[in-house]
């Protein structure tokens, strides 16, 4: 299912279209996990992946970036993101086993919710009796820290490959900077950049959204990105 398929978009989802395997910098522990997520994406993974990591820590980019991948090899994807589970019917998720790459992010947000849980757990059971469906989830925790209160979904969770994305050093986030600049037309000095990780959330959803700011304010003012006008930018 392309991403502008109409049931993605009977969803409140925005996928945006810089958020692929090229766009993501990787942090030391897991180029694995990338690797195993292109394969599925690819359709010749794992059939079902759970990964997790703390908020803003990179999981939504390679969901999205799974997603993208897929399409990109004319194999149909869904993406959905749990934490808007309130708005949405669980209805939503039957047939999906049909398509080539599921990709269930949040899905801790409906820990200690029954008719969810139970309706991810059916889920997990059609993707293994269809075989030609990948699917990946991902949470802040692992499965057995996540809350849920039916054993067997929990032990479905496990059923598969299990990671828990490494944090970037500081360094690493620096690169990731440097190479979303890149990507931009923007040159990040590497003093901007240490200045912006010393002063700033260190999160890299909020450096990127950070750099962004900057990125235009320097087209509109014409100036070259130096730690004063990031000063003054930020109104640090």
């Amino acid at each position: 299912m392309p991403l502008n398929s109409p049931l993605q978009l009977s969803l409140p989802v925005h996928l945006p279209d810089d958020e692929t395997f090229n766009s993501y910098y990787p942090a030391s522990g897991n180029d694995e996990l990338i690797q195993k997520l292109r394969a599925s994406a690819e359709g010749h993974g794992e059939a079902a992946i759970y990964f997790w990591g703390p908020v803003k820590s990179g999981r939504t980019h390679l969901m999205h970036a799974a997603c993208a991948h897929a399409n990109e090899v004319d194999r149909r994807s869904f993406y959905i993101p749990l934490g808007i589970h309130a708005s949405i019917s669980t209805a939503l998720l039957e047939g999906l086993e049909q398509l080539d790459l599921v990709c269930i992010d949040d899905v801790d947000a409906i820990a200690g919710h029954p008719v969810w849980e139970e309706a991810i757990f059916d889920l997990y059971n059609r993707v293994a009796e269809h075989k030609n469906c990948a699917l990946v989830v991902s949470g802040s925790s692992s499965p057995v820290d996540a809350g849920f209160l039916l054993p067997d979904l929990v032990s479905r969770m496990q059923w598969g490959l299990n990671y828990q994305l490494q944090p970037m050093a500081d360094d690493e986030k620096l690169a990731a900077l440097q190479r979303r600049a890149a990507m931009r037309g923007l040159q990040l000095p590497e003093d901007v950049g240490r200045f912006l990780l010393n002063r700033m959330a260190r999160d890299l959803r909020t450096l990127f959204d950070v750099l962004d700011k900057l990125d235009k304010a320097s087209l509109v003012h014409q100036r070259k990105l130096t730690i004063p006008f990031a000063k003054e930018t930020l109104h640090l």
